[in-house]
């Protein structure tokens, strides 16, 4: 069997407008201190892929326009939702209010394996990511439901961020999703 690579124009993409029209992932990203500008766009680009909800840029996590993170978000800034604020706690203590369910992404005692992981459908549901070297922070991860750990055998002790949102994401797309 030969497989023939599609073009763009035969992948039936949606348009900007269509794409934050559509119905959404019941998935928020909240990026705690982000340094990489890349890793940035990155979750914007896999935030577009899987139609999440938002994406709360706190702290030091730079925000568009930005010319780095355009260079990987390839223009899903303009598709998903965000929203900067300074303090990360401070939207996890809102979403809370709203009946949002706060899961931390980190290696943590008690954490619940990403495999583990069973959403109650119709329900909403927030991801905390943390900075590149200290993690999403102590008060977060105290405030969150709970800590969802991705299970890893190799020598080297964490993801990169942007490879960790493509994880979680598709595990809550495909769990989530009716295909």
């Amino acid at each position: 069997m030969k497989h023939r690579k599609l073009k763009n124009i035969e992948l039936g993409r949606k348009s900007v407008e269509e794409a934050k029209a559509a119905h959404k992932t019941p998935l928020i990203l909240i990026l705690d201190n982000i340094r990489s500008l890349n890793n940035i766009g990155s979750v914007f680009r896999t935030s577009d892929a899987f139609l999440l909800e938002k994406i709360y840029l706190c702290g030091i996590t730079a925000q568009p326009p930005n010319k780095d993170i355009q260079k990987t978000a390839l223009g899903a800034t303009e598709s998903v939702a965000w929203e900067y604020i300074e303090q990360t706690l401070d939207i996890v203590l809102q979403l809370k209010n709203e009946d949002v369910l706060i899961w931390s992404v980190e290696q943590a005692e008690q954490a619940l394996l990403l495999n583990d992981f069973k959403p109650e459908l119709n329900k909403k549901y927030a991801f905390v990511l943390g900075n590149e070297i200290k993690g999403v922070s102590q008060e977060v991860i105290d405030a969150s439901h709970g800590v969802i750990e991705i299970p890893q055998e190799g020598a080297k002790h964490s993801l990169n961020i942007a490879v960790t949102v493509g994880v979680v994401a598709w595990d809550f797309f495909q769990k989530t999703k009716k295909f």
